[in-house]
């Protein structure tokens, strides 16, 4: 199919125009945050990250949330290629049921459900503590790592599992040997996908966890706020310093990222 200079020319601007209005607000955050406090005053202030470290106390938020997101992307992980081998290539009474009830964790938002959860977790003597952060999103993330696992198990190459099977491997060696290291790229998109809603999460962190010392980035960046709302350019440095791990994360993965993405875009 040909395509004229015309349609190239309008692709390319559509292109822009999405890009720009996309790139906007990350260029207005970078550029806020170096700049100067006081009104009228130029130059750059590539300080304001220091200070808003030392205040907004970043190092101790962004440790509790580091530890929060390996916890639950290594239990999720684990979990959704253990379970998504099952469903996507054994055949067991009611494994259609037992899916589309994992389903309903994809479908259920977590304000429908913190309430409930809250006076469970009290109740166990969970508030509080790193099991309170860490459970609630582990349960969410399987959800989806199930259902996304599955599709990668249920579209891999048949003739090669039949060949080590004949070679006389059972499900533990044709899992870890021969179909997850050929999936590298659906695990890591789940790697990286489960991270950043983990590292995002706001409600849970908020209403499971009052001492200081357990809250996660985005909770800590809510009460830094309080401090210092006057200080635009404090606010916009401490919000680059809570998204720089995801952005280091991605940018790491991004080959296996988009690889995965659209892989799972064409056999879904």
């Amino acid at each position: 199919m040909t395509v004229s200079r015309w349609e190239r020319v309008g692709t390319y601007v559509v292109l822009l125009l999405f890009a720009g209005y996309a790139l906007y607000p990350v260029l207005w955050i970078l550029l806020t945050a170096v700049r100067s406090d006081v009104p009228g005053q130029g130059g750059w202030h590539p300080e304001n990250f220091l200070t808003a470290w030392t205040q907004g106390k970043f190092g101790s938020y962004l440790g509790t949330s580091l530890i929060v997101a390996v916890a639950v992307v290594a239990l999720s992980a684990l979990l959704s290629v253990l379970a998504g081998y099952a469903f996507g290539t054994m055949r067991f009474r009611g494994s259609g049921l037992l899916f589309y009830l994992l389903l309903l964790g994809v479908t259920i938002p977590s304000q429908a459900v913190v309430v409930p959860l809250y006076f469970d977790l009290r109740d166990v003597g969970l508030l509080d503590t790193y099991a309170a952060l860490v459970l609630p999103q582990v349960a969410q993330s399987v959800a989806f790592g199930v259902f996304w696992m599955r599709a990668y198990f249920r579209s891999s190459s048949t003739s090669v599992v039949e060949a080590a099977r004949l070679d006389g491997a059972g499900h533990w060696q044709i899992l870890w040997r021969v179909l997850l290291p050929m999936g590298r790229p659906a695990v890591l998109t789940l790697v990286v996908l489960v991270f950043m809603w983990t590292w995002n999460e706001f409600l849970i962190a908020l209403v499971m966890v009052t001492d200081e010392g357990l809250r996660t980035a985005p909770l800590g960046l809510r009460f830094f706020q309080g401090r210092a709302t006057t200080s635009v350019p404090l606010l916009a440095a401490g919000s680059v310093l809570v998204a720089l791990p995801v952005v280091v994360l991605y940018l790491f993965l991004q080959r296996h990222f988009i690889r995965g993405m659209l892989d799972g875009a064409v056999k879904g």
